[in-house]
Formats: C-alpha cells, sequence, structure tokens
C-alpha cells in the first residue's frame, strides 16, 4: 500500500498569527489573508489531472491543535488511504488519535512519532 504521497503542509505556532502573516505577505510575498493560511497549488506529473496542493498556515500560540505534542510546529502529510494506515499504524504500536475528521476538502488523523511530534495525514479530495 502506497502510505504517504506528499507533505500536504506545514503548519506553525505564532505569538500573533495575523501580524506573523502581514510579516510573511510583506516581505515574502506569501498572502495568508484572514485566516493565517494559504494553499499552494501543484501539479502531479505522474497524474497531470489530480491537482494538488500544499498548505502553510499559522496558530495561535496557546492552540490546542497540535496536542498532545508540545512542539511548534505539526507537518502534514498527504496520503492515499487514511483509515486504513491508520489501523496499520496503531497495530504497530504507533500512537494514533482516536478521532478523524472529515471535510469537503477531505479527510484527517493524527499520529505521534517517537520524538513527540504529532504528525497530520491527510486524504485529500483536490479540486
Amino acid at each position: 500500500m502506497t502510505k504517504v504521497t506528499g507533505i500536504g503542509g506545514i503548519s506553525l505556532k505564532a505569538k500573533d498569527p495575523k501580524a506573523l502573516s502581514a510579516w510573511y505577505d510583506e516581505h515574502l510575498g506569501l498572502s495568508l489573508g484572514e485566516y493565517s493560511y494559504m494553499s499552494f497549488k501543484w501539479n502531479n506529473p505522474h497524474h497531470p489531472t489530480e491537482p494538488g496542493q500544499t498548505v502553510f498556515a499559522f496558530h495561535k500560540s496557546d492552540t490546542k491543535y497540535f496536542s498532545p505534542s508540545e512542539k511548534d510546529f505539526m507537518i502534514n502529510f498527504r496520503v492515499n488511504n487514511l483509515e486504513e494506515l491508520l489501523k496499520e499504524l496503531k497495530a504497530k504500536g504507533v500512537w494514533v488519535d482516536e478521532k478523524v475528521e472529515s471535510a469537503d476538502y477531505g479527510k484527517f488523523g493524527w499520529i505521534m512519532d517517537p520524538e513527540g511530534n504529532k504528525i497530520e495525514l491527510w486524504e485529500p479530495v483536490d479540486d
């Protein structure tokens, strides 16, 4: 089974996400907008009809979204079959969050690596 198919995004904690977003806009031309989030669109050379996206986002420094990790970042990996992968990882003793969330742009699950880094797994519905 194919597991990770790419980087879905990177999220960082910030003391003031809106101010940091404005800095990235002014200095790097990254317009993160009202929600401190942006998406880089790209084409998959192996499947040109299947567009992809990579997200860059800020979250407030006191967010619980990265919990139980105490790190200031979280990486998101794109995957093909989220539920099957989560079952496989859990069977191998990996910490797997019990919740799986669905949105119109895909399904999300979370795991932790041995050093306490929370990893978001995303099975996208690309537009």
